[in-house]
Protein backbone atom coordinates (compact mmCIF):
# COMPACT_ATOMS: atom_id res chain seq x y z
CA UNK A 1 0.00 0.00 0.00
CA UNK A 2 2.61 2.41 0.83
CA UNK A 3 4.66 1.84 -2.40
CA UNK A 4 1.27 2.34 -4.20
CA UNK A 5 1.09 5.91 -2.29
CA UNK A 6 4.78 6.81 -3.34
CA UNK A 7 4.75 6.83 -6.68
CA UNK A 8 2.18 9.58 -7.32
CA UNK A 9 4.43 11.64 -5.15
CA UNK A 10 7.41 10.60 -7.60
CA UNK A 11 6.08 10.69 -10.50
CA UNK A 12 6.10 14.39 -10.78
CA UNK A 13 9.67 14.72 -10.75
CA UNK A 14 9.97 13.18 -14.09
CA UNK A 15 7.13 15.51 -15.79
CA UNK A 16 9.94 19.19 -15.64
CA UNK A 17 12.58 17.35 -18.34
CA UNK A 18 9.55 15.97 -20.49
CA UNK A 19 7.78 19.78 -20.44
CA UNK A 20 10.99 21.45 -20.85
CA UNK A 21 11.15 19.74 -24.62
CA UNK A 22 7.27 19.28 -25.48
CA UNK A 23 6.53 22.72 -26.76
CA UNK A 24 9.54 22.27 -29.20
CA UNK A 25 7.85 18.99 -30.40
CA UNK A 26 4.43 19.54 -31.24
CA UNK A 27 1.83 22.50 -31.93
CA UNK A 28 1.61 24.91 -28.91
CA UNK A 29 -2.08 24.53 -28.98
CA UNK A 30 -1.60 20.25 -28.73
CA UNK A 31 1.20 21.35 -26.36
CA UNK A 32 -0.89 23.33 -23.91
CA UNK A 33 -3.18 20.85 -23.84
CA UNK A 34 -1.17 17.87 -23.46
CA UNK A 35 0.72 20.12 -20.40
CA UNK A 36 -2.26 21.68 -18.47
CA UNK A 37 -4.02 18.09 -18.35
CA UNK A 38 -0.90 16.24 -17.12
CA UNK A 39 -0.53 18.95 -14.41
CA UNK A 40 -3.51 18.77 -13.13
CA UNK A 41 -3.59 15.15 -13.06
CA UNK A 42 -0.24 15.00 -11.26
CA UNK A 43 -1.45 17.54 -8.94
CA UNK A 44 -4.40 15.53 -8.26
CA UNK A 45 -2.80 12.37 -7.36
CA UNK A 46 -0.22 13.94 -5.01
CA UNK A 47 -3.22 15.34 -3.25
CA UNK A 48 -4.57 11.96 -3.08
CA UNK A 49 -1.65 10.12 -2.28
CA UNK A 50 -0.68 12.75 0.63
CA UNK A 51 -4.40 12.87 1.98
CA UNK A 52 -4.55 9.13 1.92
CA UNK A 53 -1.06 9.28 3.76
CA UNK A 54 -2.57 11.32 6.58
CA UNK A 55 -5.86 10.14 6.68
CA UNK A 56 -3.88 6.19 7.60
CA UNK A 57 -1.47 8.00 10.41
CA UNK A 58 -4.43 9.29 11.94
CA UNK A 59 -6.20 6.51 12.39
CA UNK A 60 -3.47 5.30 14.18
CA UNK A 61 -3.99 7.74 16.90
CA UNK A 62 -6.79 6.30 19.53
CA UNK A 63 -8.97 8.99 19.93
CA UNK A 64 -9.54 9.45 15.81
CA UNK A 65 -9.60 5.83 15.70
CA UNK A 66 -12.70 6.12 18.05
CA UNK A 67 -14.43 8.49 15.72
CA UNK A 68 -13.90 6.44 13.13
CA UNK A 69 -15.45 3.71 14.80
CA UNK A 70 -12.80 0.74 14.55
CA UNK A 71 -13.28 -1.73 16.63
CA UNK A 72 -9.92 -3.63 15.35
CA UNK A 73 -6.55 -1.58 15.14
CA UNK A 74 -5.92 -0.45 11.66
CA UNK A 75 -3.58 -3.02 9.65
CA UNK A 76 -0.54 -1.16 8.02
CA UNK A 77 2.91 -2.36 7.06
CA UNK A 78 4.54 -0.74 10.15
CA UNK A 79 4.31 1.67 12.29
CA UNK A 80 7.61 3.29 12.79
CA UNK A 81 7.41 4.03 8.54
CA UNK A 82 3.79 5.04 8.52
CA UNK A 83 3.60 7.52 11.68
CA UNK A 84 6.21 9.48 10.37
CA UNK A 85 5.00 9.28 6.70
CA UNK A 86 1.88 10.64 7.54
CA UNK A 87 2.95 13.33 9.53
CA UNK A 88 5.50 14.52 6.64
CA UNK A 89 2.40 14.15 4.38
CA UNK A 90 0.05 16.15 6.23
CA UNK A 91 3.10 19.03 6.39
CA UNK A 92 3.25 18.98 2.69
CA UNK A 93 -0.57 19.30 2.66
CA UNK A 94 -1.34 22.52 4.96
CA UNK A 95 2.02 23.70 3.18
CA UNK A 96 0.27 23.59 0.13
CA UNK A 97 -2.95 24.66 1.35
CA UNK A 98 -1.42 27.53 3.12
CA UNK A 99 0.54 28.66 -0.05
CA UNK A 100 -2.37 27.85 -2.43
CA UNK A 101 -4.57 30.38 -0.01
CA UNK A 102 -1.99 33.32 0.08
CA UNK A 103 -1.38 32.65 -4.00
CA UNK A 104 -5.95 33.09 -4.51
CA UNK A 105 -6.20 35.97 -1.95
CA UNK A 106 -2.88 38.17 -4.27
CA UNK A 107 -4.55 37.04 -7.75
CA UNK A 108 -8.31 37.75 -6.87
CA UNK A 109 -7.06 41.11 -5.57
CA UNK A 110 -4.42 41.57 -8.73
CA UNK A 111 -7.58 41.22 -10.40
CA UNK A 112 -10.23 42.99 -9.01
CA UNK A 113 -7.84 45.91 -9.38
CA UNK A 114 -7.19 45.47 -13.02
CA UNK A 115 -10.94 45.15 -13.59
CA UNK A 116 -11.36 48.37 -12.11
CA UNK A 117 -8.86 50.39 -13.59
CA UNK A 118 -10.08 48.97 -16.70
CA UNK A 119 -13.96 49.51 -16.13
CA UNK A 120 -12.66 53.47 -15.37
CA UNK A 121 -11.58 53.93 -18.93
CA UNK A 122 -14.29 53.73 -21.91
CA UNK A 123 -13.85 50.99 -24.41
CA UNK A 124 -13.50 50.87 -27.93
CA UNK A 125 -14.83 47.07 -28.78
CA UNK A 126 -12.68 44.88 -26.76
CA UNK A 127 -9.68 47.46 -26.38
CA UNK A 128 -9.64 49.28 -23.21
CA UNK A 129 -6.40 52.10 -23.50
CA UNK A 130 -5.12 53.40 -20.25
CA UNK A 131 -2.97 56.12 -19.81
CA UNK A 132 0.17 54.98 -17.95
CA UNK A 133 3.87 55.77 -18.92
CA UNK A 134 4.80 52.27 -18.12
CA UNK A 135 4.99 49.86 -20.97
CA UNK A 136 2.08 46.92 -21.02
CA UNK A 137 -0.55 45.02 -22.80
CA UNK A 138 -2.45 42.22 -21.41
CA UNK A 139 -5.93 40.00 -22.28
CA UNK A 140 -8.28 40.59 -18.87
CA UNK A 141 -10.08 37.56 -17.96
CA UNK A 142 -13.76 37.95 -17.50
CA UNK A 143 -16.88 38.72 -19.11
CA UNK A 144 -16.71 41.00 -21.17
CA UNK A 145 -13.28 40.39 -22.66
CA UNK A 146 -10.55 43.02 -22.52
CA UNK A 147 -7.73 43.85 -24.17
CA UNK A 148 -6.10 46.45 -21.89
CA UNK A 149 -2.76 48.33 -23.72
CA UNK A 150 -1.04 51.47 -21.92
CA UNK A 151 -0.65 54.88 -23.66
CA UNK A 152 3.33 53.92 -23.36
CA UNK A 153 2.87 51.08 -25.32
CA UNK A 154 1.06 52.41 -27.90
CA UNK A 155 3.75 54.67 -28.34
CA UNK A 156 6.74 52.15 -28.69
CA UNK A 157 4.76 50.20 -31.72
CA UNK A 158 3.74 51.23 -35.18
CA UNK A 159 -0.11 51.10 -36.38
CA UNK A 160 1.32 47.43 -38.02
CA UNK A 161 2.93 45.93 -34.70
CA UNK A 162 0.09 47.40 -32.57
CA UNK A 163 -2.46 45.20 -34.74
CA UNK A 164 -0.18 42.68 -34.42
CA UNK A 165 0.18 43.06 -30.75
CA UNK A 166 -3.56 43.19 -30.83
CA UNK A 167 -4.25 39.80 -32.27
CA UNK A 168 -1.96 38.20 -30.00
CA UNK A 169 -4.03 39.01 -27.07
CA UNK A 170 -7.16 38.51 -28.37
CA UNK A 171 -6.46 34.93 -29.13
CA UNK A 172 -5.55 34.60 -25.70
CA UNK A 173 -9.31 35.74 -24.91
CA UNK A 174 -10.32 33.34 -27.61
CA UNK A 175 -8.70 30.45 -26.55
CA UNK A 176 -9.30 30.72 -22.65
CA UNK A 177 -5.75 31.03 -22.12
CA UNK A 178 -6.20 32.09 -18.48
CA UNK A 179 -8.00 29.08 -17.35
CA UNK A 180 -4.78 26.97 -18.62
CA UNK A 181 -2.84 29.22 -16.64
CA UNK A 182 -4.71 29.40 -13.54
CA UNK A 183 -4.89 25.33 -13.56
CA UNK A 184 -1.03 25.66 -13.55
CA UNK A 185 -0.72 28.03 -10.86
CA UNK A 186 -2.72 25.61 -9.12
CA UNK A 187 -0.92 22.24 -9.78
CA UNK A 188 2.19 24.06 -8.99
CA UNK A 189 1.12 24.78 -5.44
CA UNK A 190 0.23 20.99 -4.94
CA UNK A 191 3.81 19.44 -5.83
CA UNK A 192 6.66 21.57 -6.04
CA UNK A 193 8.47 19.52 -9.26
CA UNK A 194 5.56 20.46 -11.52
CA UNK A 195 6.29 24.58 -11.11
CA UNK A 196 8.99 24.03 -14.19
CA UNK A 197 5.59 22.71 -15.96
CA UNK A 198 4.01 25.58 -15.05
CA UNK A 199 6.66 27.87 -17.12
CA UNK A 200 6.19 25.30 -19.45
CA UNK A 201 2.06 26.15 -19.77
CA UNK A 202 2.91 29.39 -19.71
CA UNK A 203 5.18 29.18 -22.79
CA UNK A 204 2.68 27.25 -24.84
CA UNK A 205 0.30 29.75 -24.16
CA UNK A 206 2.42 32.51 -25.69
CA UNK A 207 3.46 30.34 -28.57
CA UNK A 208 -0.64 29.72 -29.21
CA UNK A 209 -1.40 33.12 -28.93
CA UNK A 210 1.68 33.74 -31.25
CA UNK A 211 0.74 31.64 -34.10
CA UNK A 212 -2.10 32.89 -33.52
CA UNK A 213 -1.87 36.36 -34.42
CA UNK A 214 0.75 35.40 -37.17
CA UNK A 215 -2.04 34.05 -38.83
CA UNK A 216 -5.00 36.96 -38.61
CA UNK A 217 -2.49 39.40 -39.75
CA UNK A 218 -0.68 37.35 -42.53
CA UNK A 219 2.78 37.98 -41.48
CA UNK A 220 4.72 36.02 -39.23
CA UNK A 221 7.68 38.20 -39.15
CA UNK A 222 5.66 41.30 -38.05
CA UNK A 223 4.84 39.68 -35.05
CA UNK A 224 7.71 38.89 -33.95
CA UNK A 225 9.01 42.11 -34.26
CA UNK A 226 5.99 43.57 -32.26
CA UNK A 227 6.50 40.80 -29.70
CA UNK A 228 9.90 42.22 -29.84
CA UNK A 229 9.78 45.52 -29.34
CA UNK A 230 6.87 45.47 -26.76
CA UNK A 231 9.47 42.96 -24.80
CA UNK A 232 12.01 45.57 -25.20
CA UNK A 233 9.72 48.19 -24.30
CA UNK A 234 8.66 46.65 -21.13
CA UNK A 235 10.57 45.94 -17.72
CA UNK A 236 9.53 43.51 -15.24
CA UNK A 237 8.97 46.28 -12.88
CA UNK A 238 5.80 47.35 -15.03
CA UNK A 239 3.86 43.83 -15.47
CA UNK A 240 2.98 43.26 -11.62
CA UNK A 241 -0.13 41.59 -12.58
CA UNK A 242 -1.89 38.78 -11.80
CA UNK A 243 -0.27 35.53 -13.37
CA UNK A 244 -3.98 34.16 -14.96
CA UNK A 245 -3.72 37.84 -17.40
CA UNK A 246 -1.33 36.78 -20.31
CA UNK A 247 0.44 39.03 -22.30
CA UNK A 248 2.28 39.12 -25.01
CA UNK A 249 6.26 40.05 -23.32
CA UNK A 250 5.31 36.67 -21.11
CA UNK A 251 7.80 33.79 -21.06
CA UNK A 252 11.22 33.67 -23.06
CA UNK A 253 10.28 35.93 -25.61
CA UNK A 254 13.81 35.30 -27.47
CA UNK A 255 12.74 31.74 -28.00
CA UNK A 256 9.48 32.96 -29.22
CA UNK A 257 10.51 35.24 -31.84
CA UNK A 258 12.97 32.84 -33.06
CA UNK A 259 9.90 29.85 -33.46
CA UNK A 260 7.80 32.91 -35.57
CA UNK A 261 10.51 33.52 -38.20
CA UNK A 262 12.22 29.90 -38.32
CA UNK A 263 10.37 28.23 -41.35
CA UNK A 264 7.08 27.00 -40.71
CA UNK A 265 6.93 23.56 -40.34
CA UNK A 266 4.30 20.90 -40.80
CA UNK A 267 1.67 19.66 -38.32
CA UNK A 268 2.74 16.25 -37.07
CA UNK A 269 0.44 13.61 -37.73
CA UNK A 270 1.13 11.77 -34.55
CA UNK A 271 0.97 12.10 -31.24
CA UNK A 272 4.71 12.97 -30.23
CA UNK A 273 6.26 10.70 -27.90
CA UNK A 274 6.95 13.15 -25.54
CA UNK A 275 3.56 14.16 -25.16
CA UNK A 276 1.77 10.42 -25.12
CA UNK A 277 4.67 9.45 -22.25
CA UNK A 278 3.91 12.25 -20.15
CA UNK A 279 0.02 11.49 -20.24
CA UNK A 280 1.09 8.17 -19.58
CA UNK A 281 2.62 9.56 -16.39
CA UNK A 282 0.03 11.23 -15.45
CA UNK A 283 -2.71 8.37 -15.57
CA UNK A 284 -0.76 6.34 -14.24
CA UNK A 285 -0.23 8.84 -11.27
CA UNK A 286 -3.79 8.78 -11.04
CA UNK A 287 -4.20 5.35 -10.88
CA UNK A 288 -1.92 4.22 -8.33
CA UNK A 289 -2.98 6.87 -6.17
CA UNK A 290 -6.59 5.76 -6.41
CA UNK A 291 -5.59 2.31 -5.84
CA UNK A 292 -3.53 3.38 -3.13
CA UNK A 293 -6.96 4.91 -1.88
CA UNK A 294 -8.89 2.04 -2.50
CA UNK A 295 -6.76 -0.57 -0.36
CA UNK A 296 -6.78 1.94 2.50
CA UNK A 297 -10.48 1.75 2.30
CA UNK A 298 -10.80 -1.47 2.33
CA UNK A 299 -8.74 -1.87 5.23
CA UNK A 300 -10.85 0.50 7.08
CA UNK A 301 -14.00 -1.57 6.68
CA UNK A 302 -11.80 -4.44 7.89
CA UNK A 303 -10.98 -2.51 11.44
CA UNK A 304 -14.51 -1.32 11.80
CA UNK A 305 -15.91 -5.14 11.30
CA UNK A 306 -17.70 -4.00 8.07
CA UNK A 307 -15.89 -6.76 6.24
CA UNK A 308 -13.86 -9.78 7.21
CA UNK A 309 -10.28 -9.89 7.41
Amino acid sequence: MIALLLVPLLLPWAAPALARRLPARCSPVVALWTLTVSAVLLAGGSVAALGTLTLTGLLKIPVFATLGELVHPLRTPSERLMLPLAALASGFLALAALTLGLSLVRQAAGLRTARAQAGRRPAAGDLCVIDSPRPDAYALPGRPHRIVVTTAMLRSLDASEREALFAHERAHNAGGHHYFLAAAELSAHCHPALRPVREAIRLAAERAADEAAAGAVGDRRLTARAIARAALATTARDTARPVVTPGATTGPVPQRVAALVAPARPAPRAVPGLAALLTACAVLSCATAATGAFRVHEDIEIAQGETGG
